[in-house]
């Protein structure tokens, strides 16, 4: 009888101690989750930005000099990340393999002008530097037109900010989730041992020597529960990194590790600060409290 009673209270407590490790993993999981996609928000921002194309397209007249000299300017130019030359024949070509037939059949010459695709640093990726970098190029004799999609680039830029506030807003409330959930975990875990830890006072134990065995396994369960959360966030980490790597991801790994070691701590500080306050909750009740 009693062999079978011990056996039920360990399956009790290994019971309670993996629903305690597995809270902790989760919440610390997304959380850390929360925290890469904080980290990275502006690289995410900044990739789709600089896919923006400024068109700069030349008259005919225009001399190679002249072209190679644009280019070159722009490509020293602080606010260009990248240039490309696309001739009149390469974009029919473009156009024939997009549209799946050649229109020049029908119109009898190509009417498609020589331009340069320039792509900017996001930084620069705003209305007022495009209006200035179009009337830079504009003010060259041998330029014919600029082009890019103005809306398109306010759109992007007022959904970034956004973006940025409401994740910040979710990144608090999440943080604060987190800390609740791990806490009522770890009392509900503590609360279960309520009455040993009564009669462990009532037989002279100090506080202090009550409390200790109670923090130290909390913490424990803590770094299992944190190191659960880590090794998924590496998983999902080298997955996401490897399906977008234009994203560079892994391009600042200390990052990364502070990220890492600040979710490790959590798990940690948050198990030893509930488990102290929790302990003292049950070390403060009299005898007759502990039935409610």
């Amino acid at each position: 009888m009693s062999s079978s009673f011990e056996k039920h209270q360990k399956r009790r407590l290994i019971s309670s101690y993996f629903s305690v490790v597995l809270s902790i993993a989760l919440v610390l999981f997304l959380l850390g989750l929360l925290g890469l996609l904080v980290l990275n928000a502006k690289k995410v921002s900044d990739h789709f930005k600089e896919q923006v194309v400024v068109t700069i397209y030349l008259k005919d007249s225009a001399k190679d000099v002249e072209t190679k000299q644009l280019e070159k300017s722009l490509a020293m130019a602080d606010y260009v990340k990248s240039t490309e030359y696309v001739s009149k024949e390469q974009a029919a070509e473009f156009m024939k393999a997009e549209n799946g037939e050649d229109f020049m059949d029908f119109v009898g010459y190509n009417p498609l002008q020589n331009s340069i695709d320039v792509h900017l640093k996001a930084d620069y990726v705003t209305s007022e530097h495009l209006e200035k970098i179009s009337e830079e190029a504009l003010s060259k004799n041998f330029v014919d037109e600029v082009t890019y999609d103005n809306d398109l680039v306010n759109l992007m830029n007022e959904n970034v900010k956004k973006i940025s506030f409401w994740v910040l807003v979710l990144s608090s409330i999440f943080t604060l989730i987190a800390v609740l959930l791990i806490n009522s975990s770890i009392r509900l875990s503590v609360y279960s041992k309520r009455f040993t830890i009564k009669t462990m006072q009532m037989v002279g134990a100090t506080k202090q020597f009550i409390r200790r065995p109670f923090v130290w396994k909390s913490v424990r369960l803590g770094v299992i529960g944190a190191v659960i959360a880590l090794i998924g966030m590496g998983i999902v980490l080298y997955y996401v990194n490897k399906m977008f790597p234009e994203l560079g991801l892994l391009n600042t790994p200390i990052l990364v590790v502070l990220l890492f070691a600040f979710v490790f701590g959590l798990g940690i500080v948050i198990t030893w600060i509930s488990t102290h306050f929790a302990t003292q909750r049950f070390l403060n009740l009299k005898t007759d409290e502990l039935y409610y």
